[in-house]
């Protein structure tokens, strides 16, 4: 939808910007029809899975008529999905926009909520397991590859925070941004001191550095993410202009942004890995199954035909219902994390922008800014509770 292709093909749909705005005077379709269709299908996709969230309360098994709809019916849910998003380009604009991108930048809080729990859990397990196979043999090599790893992930924390102080900020200017990386630096430093004191490797033997890196590395993404969304062009340089290709834009032309935005493609990378993370993670651990709600037994067929749990003269590779008991993951709680989802696409496809008073021009706004830069310190705050929380909660297993 942000593709300049695509966007000479939107502002041919009658009213969808000139016109169509309730804006009198000069409107700028170039910038303006691309975010707006993003906006349209993502609240099509969002009410969808929201509607089907609200649908799927309480449903205890498949063998709850509601469930079928769950796990079937495919043709009407994608014509039923298809068409609520081509209805929402018929919503009248009014203060549309404006509402929907808040909503959007409150889901995709919780959903970066929830990849900082899935990037937290991420750390641990790979911790763990090189710590396991350094302890089963072959110490010295992944040892070697711990410490490398460790070493990689502060290195290029270290490179961004240069870079950060060199390109996001001035000396007569750009305070905020100074106060966001100066606090950040100290709480990761703060966290990574705080994982390897006597008191938590006694408690924890398996903690330590890498984890530290690795959030550590992450919140300067996160940091970087908030700076690229500062309304201030002074101290929020582009990509293109940092490396030297765009040093000749035309005035008042450097407002406008890019549908590749870097942040935007990083952004999106990040969903993905998350996803796949989250999809074949192990479902024995316990904290991620409290996250989605999912019970501990598998929802995979169990290996091998068993004799009851199939009719008599059927296919040895039926599958088999195995929900009839109970279902194996919420339903409900299933969709409202793709409602999530599709706010957090949304806003990262727009960098989180969104139409000035005028509808001439995309910018940036300080509720964007500040939703990213708390999720740094919320992100710090839970991997230092993973770590004191076993001293806190003496009487819990936290194995």
């Amino acid at each position: 939808m942000l593709m300049p292709g695509m966007e000479e093909q939107l502002k041919k749909i009658p009213g969808f910007c000139e016109g169509g705005l309730g804006v009198e005077g000069h409107i700028n379709c170039d910038v303006l029809v691309g975010y707006k269709a993003v906006y349209r299908v993502c609240f099509g996709m969002a009410m969808f899975f929201l509607l089907f969230s609200l649908l799927m309360i309480k449903v205890r098994s498949s063998q709850d008529p509601r469930a079928a709809l769950h796990n079937g019916f495919w043709f009407f849910k994608f014509a039923a999905a298809a068409a609520i998003t081509i209805g929402s380009f018929f919503i009248s604009e009014g203060p549309f926009t404006t509402v929907w991108f808040y909503v959007g930048m409150a889901g995709a809080f919780c959903f970066i909520l929830i990849q900082l729990v899935l990037l937290i859990d991420f750390a641990h397990s790979w911790n763990e397991s090189w710590v396991e196979k350094m302890e089963e043999g072959n110490s010295r090599c992944w040892y070697a590859a711990l410490l490398s790893v460790t070493a990689v992930n502060y290195l290029l924390s270290l490179v961004s925070l240069v870079l950060f102080y060199i390109y996001y900020t001035h000396s007569d200017g750009c305070t905020e941004n100074k106060v966001f990386i100066s606090i950040n630096m100290l709480l990761c430093i703060a966290a990574s001191v705080m994982s390897i004191l006597p008191q938590i490797q006694e408690s924890q033997p398996r903690s330590g550095l890498l984890q530290s890196s690795l959030v550590t590395l992450y919140t300067m993404y996160l940091t970087w993410s908030a700076m690229t969304n500062e309304p201030d062009r002074k101290c929020n340089p582009s990509l293109l202009g940092i490396i030297g290709l765009n040093s000749t834009s035309p005035a008042g032309q450097d407002h406008l942004v890019q549908w590749w935005d870097a942040q935007g493609i990083v952004g999106l990378i990040l969903f993905l890995m998350c996803v796949l993370y989250s999809s074949i993670r192990n479902s024995s651990n316990a904290q991620v199954n409290k996250l989605t709600l999912t019970s501990d037994e598998s929802a995979l067929i169990e290996d091998g035909p068993q004799a009851d749990s199939f009719e008599e003269g059927s296919s040895p590779n039926r599958a088999v219902d195995n929900e009839k008991d109970g279902v194996t993951y919420s339903y409900s709680f299933f969709h409202f994390m793709l409602f999530l989802a599709s706010l957090y696409i949304m806003m990262t496809l727009t960098n989180w922008y969104s139409p000035d008073s005028n509808y001439e021009a995309m910018t940036s706004k300080w509720p964007s800014v500040w939703v990213k830069i708390s999720s740094t310190w919320i992100c710090i705050a839970l991997y230092v509770w993973t770590l004191v929380a076993p001293l806190v909660l003496v009487n819990r297993d936290f194995d």
